[in-house]
């Protein structure tokens, strides 16, 4: 049986509709890795959640809009802008009951953070502004394509993963981790500092990464292996 795997997702709610919206690329990625997909729509009821959490064998955060600060303790900056309360609020609720399930958790851009921030840690709200010599990470270019290079930790499972210390991603974000949540380390850099991966110090899988290893997997193979990874470590819950 194929693992499934639970896939967060955009809730945009506008005066002519409602929907819950996900780039088929994360789809497209899991299947090619041997899953079985699912959406998890945007829902304030718990009991939902603990639902999905008795069926499914893995979770991914997928990107989209800023975290709000409040979820950090802090008061917003202008440049945060596009928030959604009700996902923030899921996303928060089922990584921690995930996390206290032992349910393997893979982060990515926006996915990441929200893991940073329910472990207890919090970001910059806008890297242009908070720190200082800052390069490029929100190209308008192509998201299929490389933009700026990462350094990848030796002893980490990223490394372990990716089996390269240096590696061109894509970038489409203006927030980053900044303080690290309980149990986290940071296992990729980019050359000016800023967070790009980062994964669990214990014996739980938690992998986050600031790319979109979903969108690059036909102009470099090597992000496959984020996916067959992240599934052989949840073929081990499978029902």
């Amino acid at each position: 049986m194929k693992p499934l795997i639970g896939l967060t997702c955009q809730y945009e709610d506008s005066p002519n509709s409602r929907a819950c919206r996900l780039n088929y690329t994360y789809i497209g990625a899991l299947i090619r890795a041997g899953a079985s997909p699912i959406i998890l729509p945007v829902v304030d009821d718990w009991e939902s959640i603990d639902g999905y959490l008795e069926v499914l064998d893995g979770i991914i955060l997928t990107g989209g809009g800023d975290a709000l600060p409040i979820l950090y303790g802090e008061a917003p900056m202008w440049e945060v802008t596009d928030i959604c309360h009700k996902r923030d609020s899921m996303e928060m609720e089922i990584i921690k009951r995930a996390y206290n399930k032992n349910i393997p958790l893979l982060g990515i851009c926006r996915g990441m953070q929200m893991i940073n921030i329910a472990l207890g840690g919090s970001l910059y709200q806008d890297i242009y502004r908070q720190i200082p010599g800052v390069l490029g990470h929100s190209s308008k270019y192509s998201i299929s394509q490389g933009y700026h290079t990462i350094r990848v930790t030796k002893d980490s499972l990223l490394h372990d993963i990716l089996k390269r210390e240096e590696i061109l991603v894509n970038s489409y974000h203006h927030q980053s981790v900044k303080d690290l949540g309980a149990n986290l380390r940071i296992s990729a850099l980019a050359l000016d500092g800023v967070v790009e991966g980062i994964e669990s110090t214990t014996d739980r899988f938690i992998l986050g990464v600031q790319f979109h290893p979903e969108a690059m997997i036909d102009q470099d193979r090597g992000f496959m292996d984020i996916f067959t990874y992240f599934l052989s470590s949840c073929k081990s819950r499978n029902h």
